[in-house]
């Protein structure tokens, strides 16, 4: 569409042209929405003034109001020297010219009084001309070794110390529930292998140590290995290195993901940590940030674009918020079919099919929710909205339009319009829907839930399909806690075991907040920000080791929290007690 130039008064100033036809993106953005919030001109003028469509300015005026729009940019003086580099110029060229690379001198400014990171040491080699150097070989650096970790085994007490210290006595606090969900009971029924030196239940207590801690690669699990409070957990002398977790966690295949979440999720209902009422699904992009992926495209909502990605599919429980289920075994040509495998695992998981499903349009298919139907399995979804089925609401008169308050997080309300049609059809699905139409609730169309549910009440379909962006925070918690966009390979095997084991981690800081007082509704990050990232000591007494949290400003909670002694079965049933600082 050509771009309208705006109407020049005659005697226009030299340079007005600038103004009537903007050549640059930002500045026809500015004036688009300028003539259509502030001068008044119709969307559709405006559109086609500026050459866009009427769809590109709606979502214009969308992110504007939304403060996703920057136009103008005020630059902030800075500081126009480096003190840090300028003190240690003179010392990195002395030390360059006597053949030392850049780390090299960074190690020894380290020792001296003018400090400079690698990064810093580099930036100024280059400002004074000098080439990057090859690396050498360690021995011939002149530098410490690296500290090599222990040789990983089963804990044994009867040589331990009697006290350590540790970074991560709070990671202990988890065990109780470990132990009160069975884990070693969920791997076996999964048929999870163990080797010859580490049992299976380690290997995965290693794994999920990684999440609770928020290290966010198993490459970084270096930063925590020869910790006593993360190797105690494992109840190992120190966590497995990161290339036998990754070699570990190929041996894994996706049946045996499966039989653990069917086995947690028995747990997580007997605990009550999950009702199954309703679940919330979800796709998931995890993005790959290597090159030369194998992997198929898809689109990733944090770049706005369509990448190489891993695809996965979550479930949440709608009533309690817990992860249920993921799934990162997909490709492009099974992922419709992804809600009736989700269906069949929790046939399989509760012995019936589940009651309540809600998700949104882009989850699945219409011959996929005709398939739901016939198995009786009620589903909320959205109705794409197209020209036509916007246009014949539009045309609607407002009598038609019913009044309805819908409740809304934190105990508020809002009022919306709905008309109801008890009898909508699809182009593919065989019989008719229960169609909603609703505004008020935020855009600037109606939005349209369809239901196979033709009993439940209308404020209540509408209430229940809001909270499905419950499931949204779920899996940016994920992101925030427990790495879950931190794809490092292009293979996605182990990536399946990840996503598993973020639901894992999930489940058990959700437990973990049931015994914290005022911790009810906590975030992961939360709980590893103020309790599990709490250092501290490791006793170890006859048959019995005591953790002593250090004092911290939330240790009162801890004091009242439901923490009871507990026998660890991973630890030849020895038994677990706290104490506080």
């Amino acid at each position: 569409m050509e771009q309208a130039a705006i109407s020049t008064p005659e005697a226009a100033r030299r340079g007005s042209e600038y103004f009537a036809a903007p050549a640059a993106a930002n500045q026809r953005r500015y004036e688009a929405l300028r003539a259509y919030l502030f001068e008044g001109v119709s969307a559709a003028e405006a559109a086609t003034r500026f050459g866009y469509t009427l769809t590109t300015l709606q979502s214009l005026v969308r992110d504007f109001r939304a403060g996703r729009c920057e136009f103008f940019q005020s630059s902030r003086p800075g500081p126009k020297t480096a003190p840090a580099k300028e003190a240690a110029r003179t010392r990195i060229i002395e030390l360059r010219r006597l053949g030392h690379s850049a780390h090299e001198i960074a190690a020894a400014l380290a020792e001296e009084d003018t400090p400079l990171n690698r990064t810093g040491v580099a930036e100024v080699l280059a400002e004074e001309g000098f080439p990057r150097l090859w690396p050498r070989p360690h021995a011939e650096r002149g530098l410490p070794r690296r500290e090599s970790q222990p040789r990983t085994k089963v804990i044994d007490f009867a040589v331990l110390p009697a006290h350590a210290d540790t970074r991560m006595a709070g990671l202990l606090l988890t065990i109780p529930d470990l132990v009160a969900l069975d884990l070693p009971g969920l791997v076996r029924a999964a048929g999870y292998p163990g080797t010859s030196v580490i049992p299976a239940i380690s290997s995965i207590l290693s794994l999920l140590a990684i999440k609770l801690t928020t290290t966010r690669r198993v490459s970084h699990i270096d930063d925590i290995a020869t910790d006593p409070g993360a190797a105690l957990f494992a109840g190992l002398t120190s966590l497995p290195k990161a290339t036998a977790l990754t070699t570990y966690s190929y041996r894994l295949d996706h049946t045996r993901q499966q039989r653990f979440l069917a086995a947690l999720d028995k747990a997580s209902l007997a605990a009550g940590l999950a009702h199954g009422e309703a679940i919330n699904l979800d796709f998931h992009a995890v993005m790959h940030w290597g090159a030369d992926p194998a992997l198929e495209k898809h689109y990733v909502p944090r770049r706005s674009q369509r990448t190489r990605s891993v695809l996965t599919f979550f479930a949440e429980d709608a009533a309690t918020h817990t992860l249920l289920y993921a799934n990162a075994d997909l490709a492009k040509a099974n992922q419709n079919n992804e809600i009736l495998a989700f269906a069949d695992h929790w046939r399989t998981t509760s012995g019936a099919d589940p009651k309540l499903l809600i998700f949104d349009s882009k989850v699945t298919t219409q011959a996929q929710l005709a398939d739901l139907d016939a198995r009786g399995i009620a589903f909320i979804t959205l109705r794409a909205r197209t020209p036509k089925l916007t246009e014949h609401l539009h045309a609607l008169p407002a009598k038609d339009w019913t009044p309805l308050t819908i409740a809304r997080a934190g105990g508020k309300t809002r009022r919306v319009r709905v008309i109801e049609d008890p009898a909508a059809t699809l182009s593919a699905y065989p019989s008719t829907l229960r169609q909603l139409a609703i505004t008020g609730l935020g855009h600037d169309e109606p939005t349209i839930l369809i239901t196979n549910n033709r009993t439940t009440p209308t404020k209540h379909v509408i209430e229940a399909y809001a909270r499905r962006m419950n499931i949204e925070q779920r899996l940016a918690e994920a992101i925030r806690s427990f790495g879950l966009d931190a794809l490092a390979g292009a293979v996605p095997l182990n990536i399946d075991l990840d996503v598993v084991l973020s639901v894992l981690a999930h489940t058990i800081c959700a437990a973990l907040r049931r015994r914290l007082p005022g911790y009810a509704t906590a975030t992961p990050d939360t709980l590893q920000r103020r309790f599990l990232s709490t250092g501290g000591t490791i006793e170890n007494r006859d048959n019995e080791t005591i953790v002593r949290l250090d004092r911290r400003a939330y240790s009162p909670v801890l004091r009242h929290a439901d923490l009871p002694t507990t026998e660890v079965p991973w630890w030849g049933g020895r038994h677990l007690r706290y104490e506080y600082e």
